[in-house]
């Protein structure tokens, strides 16, 4: 499918997302049947493999200059004396980081580390992110957020979508609850960033040509919901093959145990990807890196066409530009430059990370 047919599939999911219309389908009915049959066995590891199902809990304050996650001892103050930044993980086993076992391997604590460097200030990170979320938990997730008497974090990081695809959602419905969850937290206060739905044709297990057939879901999903949350006031970077051609290339490397979610090595290329893009919605990013770059293709683009171009190359960043143009919204599209992040220790004399780790149910 060629990018001006996926933003015209794109362009009408979001719409049928926006003014309550009825399914949009992504491929045929029985072919999507198929995959999931597929993903259904792939998945099947999971509940055997060495994962076990469970995810390891990251939540803590990470402190730029320090190798650890925690607060100062005394006072609950902090070694930077700066407060600290909040993020917030929601989403599915993607953004909880189910396949690793210790919670630096996390991409939640892979980006609050790598935030906590760039902005020389410690990070607080909160998840609450569930395996095996569909878009609709978002409302739950949302609701979570900010009803607790915390403050609004300063930004939000979703990662779903897969899910939605493997239960056969209609993208209508599931773009219409990523829109809501977008709207609700900018309309908090809070910055949000969406992880696109991954590609689907890199599980293993799934063989050609349902392998073909559920990269094209994923990539006319992950169109519709970057424009879904363009449109909302987020930004969005495309997951597809998790981030990386490497994923293709090593997935005996880049996948985890279960052959499913990934591994420590693929969580991190993912957090580097996704790293400069919350740096950006932070205001954490020199000037100049905020103008589009012809030398990396970058530049402005009616948000349809933005978004179908950054579902067919990973790490691809869509933003908000110009309110309106002769082609509806305009959207600036940026291809950054990856940001290494190094894996945080566990504060000293906490438990280990096996006995920190929650239960939660498998995707």
């Amino acid at each position: 499918m060629t990018n001006m047919s996926r933003a015209r599939v794109a362009r009408r999911i979001a719409a049928g997302a926006a003014y309550g219309g009825g399914g949009v389908g992504l491929v045929g009915a029985a072919a999507v049947g198929l995959v999931l049959a597929e993903v259904r066995m792939a998945r099947t590891a999971v509940h055997n493999g060495n994962s076990g199902g469970r995810v390891p809990t990251a939540d803590g304050v990470y402190e730029w200059g320090s190798p650890h996650s925690s607060e100062a001892e005394s006072g609950g103050g902090y070694a930077s004396g700066e407060p600290p930044i909040r993020l917030t993980m929601l989403g599915d086993s993607t953004a909880a980081g189910q396949g690793v076992h210790r919670a630096s391997q996390t991409p939640g604590a892979l980006l609050a580390a790598g935030l906590a460097a760039v902005a020389e200030r410690p990070v607080r990170l909160t998840n609450v992110a569930l395996p095996g979320a569909q878009s609709d938990d978002l409302d739950r997730q949302v609701a979570l957020v900010l009803g607790t008497a915390s403050p609004v974090p300063d930004v939000c990081v979703i990662m779903i979508g897969a899910n939605d695809v493997t239960h056969r959602m209609p993208p209508t419905r599931s773009v219409r609850h990523l829109s809501a969850a977008v709207r609700r937290l900018r309309t908090a206060g809070a910055e949000v960033v969406v992880g696109t739905c991954p590609d689907l044709g890199t599980i293993e297990p799934v063989r050609q040509p349902l392998r073909w057939l559920a990269r094209r879901a994923s990539r006319q999903l992950a169109a519709a919901q970057t424009i879904g949350t363009v449109e909302q006031g987020g930004r969005t970077v495309s997951l597809g093959d998790l981030l990386g051609p490497e994923f293709a290339a090593n997935p005996r490397e880049l996948f985890g145990p279960d052959n499913y979610h990934p591994s420590a090595e693929g969580y991190a290329t993912a957090a580097m990807a996704v790293l400069p893009t919350v740096c950006a919605a932070l205001g954490l990013w020199p000037a100049e890196e905020e103008r589009p770059d012809v030398s990396r293709r970058e530049g402005f683009l009616p948000v349809a066409r933005a978004a179908a171009e950054a579902a067919a190359e990973p790490g691809t960043e869509v933003t908000a530009a110009m309110p309106t143009g002769p082609r509806g919204p305009w959207a600036l599209l940026k291809r950054r430059r990856r940001q290494p992040v190094e894996p945080p220790a566990l504060p000293p004399g906490s438990a280990s990370e096996e006995a920190r780790s929650r239960a939660g149910t498998t995707e």
